[in-house]
């Protein structure tokens, strides 16, 4: 995918609506809110260090939260942006509007050089709705769009689509450097390729599954997500959280079990050899699960094997809650051969720590692999963060939801208007 990527004929000395995806973490310590992971703010520093240095006018915006068209308070960007000030070592001015008049003189007192940071784009209706009046105005503040937020680019929204019908539109280096990251796993992965989908829903990384079932040697399965294929293969997952169905186009049910068997039946003839001798197959969920009682307040945990029916009375009060030691082990055997491995979500419930340790092994034996090691996701990266893992990869990709659509083959709505002709 080629996208019209910056360059300083374009942006010197020019107004710049930057658009990133800002929409971190944030904790509440005493009367203010703070952030908890600054990595992607820290991601786009390049591209406004460029922005910059080409003495252009930078009037960055972004969302946090669901505040849904309207004003929360606890979403506001002011704490972005007094973060964003200590990683530049510049103010970065910052307005409670997001359009306007007083948006409108802001920017017209906008030095070359200097940054505008305006309000939660989210905050406005128009937003979500993609509506053009809102986008418009959006697009009035600048002469040139840059898009760096991969993250939020598989959203047709009035500030990463909207605006592109009014400005000259290009990518951010960190937008290029991860669509690139990530198109290299699906045109030119060196095998074995492992592909390992956790966390809690499968609804936005079914497609993704699909996709890497058909190009990688194996797909592993944990969190949530494996609920769904361990109900496909007929067995019983209990108190455990699963999506089950969700409304589709045209209001039709989806069932993500039967799409969860479609897959298993699809890929039931095709193998994967571990150390040369051991078929396995292309998809593998948990044989073996660590449950509790209680997610909240557990009493109780066990390892449960999920072959084994004999207490299958006990087992009704039971959630599954990370996967078991047998399947860690297994799971990090394949890893151990790969030399591509792409991981999006965690194994389990990791912030709890004892039910971190599927996710510890997990990162663990990525951490050790040779070759190309891409892991992607909020919480996927807060988990290699926790564990202190989190330089030990290739790449880490922000976009949790947009990366998984794109390796499940669209052509995300805010990278089409970036495409070169």
């Amino acid at each position: 995918m080629k996208l019209r990527s910056l360059s300083a004929e374009f942006i010197k000395n020019k107004r710049v609506l930057l658009r990133v995806d800002y929409n971190t973490p944030m904790q509440k310590i005493g009367q203010k809110y703070q952030i908890v992971d600054d990595t992607r703010l820290q991601i786009t520093l390049p591209t406004i260090k460029f922005l910059l240095k080409n003495k252009a006018k930078i009037i960055i915006c972004s969302h946090l939260g669901r505040p849904e068209g309207k004003f929360v308070a606890k979403y506001k960007l002011d704490p972005i942006a007094k973060h964003l000030e200590k990683l530049l070592g510049q103010p970065v001015k910052k307005i409670n509007v997001s359009i306007g008049p007083e948006a409108q003189k802001a920017v017209a007192d906008l030095e070359p050089g200097q940054i505008l940071m305006l309000e939660n784009t989210r905050f406005h209706p128009g937003e979500k709705a993609n509506s053009p009046e809102f986008a418009q105005q959006l697009a009035s503040l600048a002469e040139v769009f840059v898009n760096d937020g991969l993250a939020v680019s598989h959203r047709a929204h009035a500030s990463v689509v909207g605006v592109t019908n009014y400005l000259p539109s290009l990518a951010g280096f960190a937008l290029i450097e991860e669509v690139s990251h990530l198109e290299s796993l699906i045109k030119k992965p060196q095998h074995p390729f492992v592909a390992i989908v956790g966390g809690a829903k499968i609804s936005d990384k079914v497609e993704a599954i699909r996709n890497l079932s058909e190009i990688a040697n194996v797909v592993l399965v944990g969190g949530g997500v494996a609920n769904n294929f361990l109900k496909a293969d007929g067995v019983e997952v209990y108190r455990s959280y699963l999506e089950e169905t969700s409304v589709g186009g045209k209001k039709k049910k989806i069932s993500f079990v039967k799409i969860a068997r479609n897959l298993l039946r699809k890929t039931k003839a095709e193998k994967m050899l571990l150390r040369g001798y051991i078929p396995l197959p292309k998809i593998i969920y948990p044989f073996d699960v660590i449950a509790t009682d209680n997610l909240d307040h557990p009493t109780k945990q066990k390892t449960i094997i999920l072959a084994d029916d004999n207490d299958s009375e006990e087992k009704q009060n039971w959630m599954f809650v990370d996967i078991g030691p047998k399947t860690q082990k297994l799971f990090r055997e394949v890893i151990l051969q790969a030399k591509t491995v792409f991981w999006n979500g965690p194994m389990g419930v990791f912030e709890q720590k004892k039910f971190a340790q599927g996710t510890q092994a997990i990162a663990s034996a990525v951490a050790q692999v040779k070759g190309k090691t891409v892991v992607g996701g909020g919480d996927t990266i807060s988990a290699i963060k926790n564990l202190g893992f989190e330089k030990r990869f290739d790449f880490l990709s922000a976009a949790g939801g947009a990366a998984l659509e794109l390796l499940g083959g669209k052509l995300l709505p805010g990278l089409k208007p970036l495409l070169k002709k």
